[in-house]
């Protein structure tokens, strides 16, 4: 067997082989702590604030902060609409893994309905997935306490305290201030369309109807933000910075909440509305809709019970009779009528017909009735006015004609809105050629003028339009625009006022012509035969006025009205218009009053107690006297 060859080891080449791997090694270990240097130097130097402001992002956060809303009061300093501290259960779905098992172990524990967490789930489609949303609102201190203790099994859910609108006197001005409810989609696209989404990044509520949603700009306030530390559970440590939020502008209404309250007393039961105002100025004392409803139940969210209760009401309780309620004037716009004849010279002072209780149309069989079957015999425009004389009315819209009349009761404000700061309102119509071709694509007939005359046909108008248009009379052309706002406080409690509006005013050729009518709506209270002069018996005040009573359907030739064998939804609307004292008057006063019969008997009647309580109760001095712009009133 062969021997193997001994090789003899070469030290040297070994050496060098070792001490090149050793520099190959040493060689991958500085560039391996060049790599580990250059990130550190970048981590640490380069992109220092990078990284800093990161970090900072996830421990401090900036939030928004929602201002106080501002506080309205009426003319005497009352408060009507106030901020109370509430809590609420809020959620933010982002925060939350499992959200529908959050919600049923919450409702088991809070005792919350089925219908409050099918609202969550409802706002929750318009609303982004970061921001808190209310599951329950006005939680009491039980429950608050009863969350407390199981906090820590819900991430993500949290009490929140803010404060909420509260109107303390309910259905009183519901109609005037509106409410304040939750910010919906609709709400959101407005407010992103006009810009202020940064403003309204912490609100919940916005205005949704009367002063609440017209002086929204005031009432609401800018937004504030606070920087806070938060540890890694999203939980605030501290707080770092406040920007604070600057509240919304208190504001005074021109509503004196006495008079409000008497006025809501004297229609009890009874639709209707009354508008109280101070002719001088426009402003708007006391304005009341009956039926109303508690606007506190839309605050929070109203049940659909609730809702669907006053939706599908017969009395319609959501309607501002004051502002959308359109009625035919009836025969409280006779005194515009008679000014119209006379200053057009259609009529003069001694114009009179024989009223046999008849108006026929040449070569036409048709017969116009008069309220008094047999007539009023020999009747000039002071006693049409006075007894309130169809016939002399029909022959006057006769001669007058609707072209005449519809241009001029356009200048007096009929058919367009008054400008009063409501959104909710009508504009009524104001008949006219052009209207029916557009309306029924028919021509005017002459006999469409005819009831017209009387304020009945196709003529509507609000009881604000009714009410701004006998201020024209009194103020003789000057025209104010209905106001409830007054003014707004500032820091140091001062009222910034607002100044009257006024509106194109109404211009007559010779002024006696506002002498002779409301002379003669003086002797509608105070005449012999005047037609409201028993509702304004022994007054300790000196007033003028006219009655109206609506006819809400058609009475064929040979029918008369049998008020017993009419729906009541049929029968005639009661109204009246009026003002007081006569020589310088301080108080109109506005009256419709649904399906009650006739205005003298009815209508009337409910004014003298407004008057009454006006003359006995309310200083007409409260404010800063405004009327350096208005005209003398007296007649």
């Amino acid at each position: 067997m062969a021997r193997k060859r001994q090789h003899i080891r070469d030290h040297s080449a070994e050496a060098n082989l070792f001490a090149r791997r050793c520099a190959i090694a040493l060689l991958i270990v500085v560039g391996m702590l060049g790599v580990v240097v250059s990130n550190l130097y970048s981590l640490q130097i380069s992109q220092f604030e990078d990284y800093q402001t990161r970090s900072n992002g996830n421990r401090i956060k900036v939030l928004p902060v929602a201002p106080n809303r501002g506080l309205i009061y009426d003319k005497n300093g009352i408060l009507l609409a106030e901020n109370r501290p509430v809590f609420s259960l809020e959620v933010i779905p982002e925060q939350i893994d499992d959200l529908a098992t959050t919600i049923a172990d919450l409702s088991a524990l809070m005792n919350i309905s089925q219908e409050d967490q099918d609202d969550f789930f409802s706002t929750l489609k318009s609303q982004r997935r970061f921001k808190p949303v209310a599951l329950k609102t006005q939680l009491s201190e039980q429950e608050v306490a009863k969350f407390s203790a199981h906090q820590h099994q819900y991430p993500g859910v949290s009490i929140e305290a803010r404060l909420s609108r509260y109107y303390p006197y309910g259905d009183t001005l519901t109609h005037i201030l509106g409410y304040v409810a939750k910010i919906n989609k609709t709400d959101l696209q407005k407010i992103v369309e006009a810009g202020q989404e940064a403003n309204y990044a912490a609100t919940h509520d916005i205005g949704k109807l009367g002063i609440e949603k017209f002086h929204e700009d005031l009432l609401h306030g800018e937004v504030g933000y606070q920087q806070v530390e938060v540890n890694s559970q999203g939980r605030i440590i501290r707080t770092l910075d406040v920007d604070p939020p600057v509240p919304g502008k208190d504001i005074v209404l021109n509503i004196d909440l006495q008079l409000q309250m008497a006025v809501q007393k004297t229609l009890e039961d009874q639709r209707g509305t009354v508008v109280v105002s101070d002719p001088h100025t426009g402003g708007v004392l006391a304005m009341y809709s009956n039926p109303s409803y508690d606007p506190n139940l839309f605050v929070h969210g109203i049940s659909r019970a609730n809702y669907a209760a006053l939706l599908n009401s017969p009395d319609r309780p959501l309607i501002n009779r004051a502002t959308q309620g359109q009625y035919p004037p009836a025969s409280t716009i006779k005194p515009h009528l008679a000014l119209v004849g006379l200053d057009s010279q259609t009529i003069d002072r001694g114009y009179t017909i024989n009223d046999t209780g008849r108006f026929r149309l040449p070569n036409v069989s048709h017969v116009w009735r008069d309220w008094k079957r047999w007539g009023h015999g020999k009747v000039d425009v002071s006693k049409a006015i006075e007894v309130s004389c169809d016939t002399f009315y029909y022959d006057l819209a006769y001669k007058l004609g609707i072209d005449k009349i519809s241009a001029a009761m356009t200048d007096f404000g009929f058919g367009d809105y008054t400008g009063i700061d409501l959104y909710e309102e009508s504009d009524g119509n104001m008949p006219s050629r052009g209207w029916k071709r557009a309306r029924f694509n028919q021509p005017w007939y002459i006999g469409d003028t005819i009831p017209v005359g009387i304020g009945q046909s196709f003529w509507t108008a609000t009881p604000v339009q009714l009410n701004q248009s006998i201020n024209t009379l009194i103020n003789r052309g000057t025209r104010y625009v209905p106001q409830l706002l007054h003014g707004y406080m500032q820091d140091n409690g001062d009222v910034i006022a607002e100044p009257p509006k006024t509106l194109r005013p109404f211009l007559v050729q010779q002024d006696k012509n506002w002498d002779i009518v409301l002379k003669a709506m003086w002797k509608v209270v105070n005449g012999e035969e005047g037609t409201a002069r028993h509702a304004f018996d022994d007054v300790p005040y000196v007033s003028a006025g006219k009655t109206g009573t609506a006819q809400l359907f058609s009475i064929g030739q040979n029918e008369s009205y049998e008020e017993d064998e009419v729906a009541e939804h049929l029968r005639d609307n009661a109204m009246y218009v009026g003002f007081a004292p006569f020589e310088d008057p301080e108080v109109s006063v506005t009256v419709v009053i649904e399906n009650a019969g006739g205005g003298s008997s009815n209508a009337a009647p409910v004014a003298r107690q407004v008057m009454d309580y006006y003359f006995e109760n309310i200083s007409a001095t409260d404010f800063p006297d405004t009327d350096d712009q208005a005209q003398d009133a007296a007649p």
